[in-house]
């Protein structure tokens, strides 16, 4: 009997790091209407969400071009009280998954200079930037750089049961980033203040992609964190279930043949792979993984540089 030879659109394509950057940096804002406060344009909002918006004509002005908020609500108190109520009603609405209770900015740019604070869960739905940090815990060994990695919980809401950094976490308005690595690092991994402070902040990234909530232009502060051997870590908050100590080139070949790791992970992990020389300036990649890892902060210049997944 002869096999029948598998026609070559079924061949599996190679996978590379480039692809977990374009995997994050899926949009299409053809499909969103400006969110606009003071005409500053801080985020996008599908057209579905811009015609449930029209509901609330005291909160929102609703223009063909873009949807704003009312004059009259001229304060961050203001602003925040009104899309709080509207919050709660679309969370027993089933239209935002749930009141989260952590603050993020909405901002055009500066995330200390907000215009209003919103709900993390309903971010999304008027597509404003969110802010988190993440870091990579590493530990020298004498065969190389070993990373922790998380194993996420089977009943997390998000991305369950798939691996994750060493500790991530979502950084509230009001809460200096040292105090939140901080708590993070201690709720996720156990990790004592003394041992946390020693992280050194290495920079941020940041993408856009669409999810089913809605637009999402994250930052991401990394850190990078060197443990001693003897440090194991522990969740201490429920939201992992399990870690592993794993050689750096293992992890590695994992995000860039595998999706196992959230794909907002993948990113962290490939800056720190740059800046440890596994990939080097030799791949043919190199430049464009370096410049993928940051995408525009001003909102407004989304539109005018096509996604990597765009040719």
């Amino acid at each position: 009997m002869v096999r029948r030879q598998a026609p070559y659109h079924e061949a599996p394509l190679p996978m590379s790091f480039l692809d977990r950057i374009r995997a994050c940096n899926t949009y299409d804002l053809s499909n969103y209407t400006p969110f606009c406060i003071d005409r500053h344009l801080v985020g996008w909002i599908r057209p579905v969400v811009r015609d449930l918006l029209a509901e609330w004509p005291d909160v929102f002005t609703i223009r063909p071009d873009h949807v704003g908020i009312e004059r009259h609500l001229n304060t961050i108190q203001q602003r925040t009280a009104a899309i709080d109520r509207l919050t709660r009603i679309l969370v027993r609405r089933g239209v935002i998954p749930r009141w989260h209770g952590e603050r993020y900015p909405v901002t055009a740019a500066d995330r200390l200079r907000p215009f209003l604070l919103i709900d993390r869960d309903a971010a999304p739905l008027y597509g404003v930037r969110s802010y988190g940090q993440h870091l990579n815990g590493f530990v020298r060994t004498r065969e190389g750089i070993r990373l922790w990695v998380a194993r996420r919980a089977a009943d997390k809401a998000s991305y369950p049961g798939m691996l994750d950094n060493l500790v991530a976490g979502g950084l509230p308005y009001g809460v200096a980033l040292a105090d939140n690595l901080a708590k993070e690092c201690w709720e996720e991994a156990a990790i004592p203040p003394p041992l946390s402070a020693r992280a050194q902040p290495v920079g941020a990234v940041s993408y856009c992609w669409e999810t089913a909530g809605g637009l999402k232009p994250d930052v991401l502060f990394t850190y990078d964190l060197e443990l001693p051997e003897s440090y194991t870590p522990r969740c201490t908050d429920g939201e992992v279930e399990s870690f592993e100590l794993l050689p750096l080139e293992r992890v590695a070949e994992m995000v860039q043949n595998s999706t196992d790791f959230k794909p907002n992970c993948n990113l962290v992990i490939i800056d720190f792979l740059i800046r440890h020389g596994v990939i080097s300036p030799d791949d043919p990649d190199y430049l464009e993984l370096v410049t993928g890892l940051r995408r525009p902060l001003n909102l407004a210049a989304l539109h005018e540089k096509r996604p990597l997944t765009q040719p």
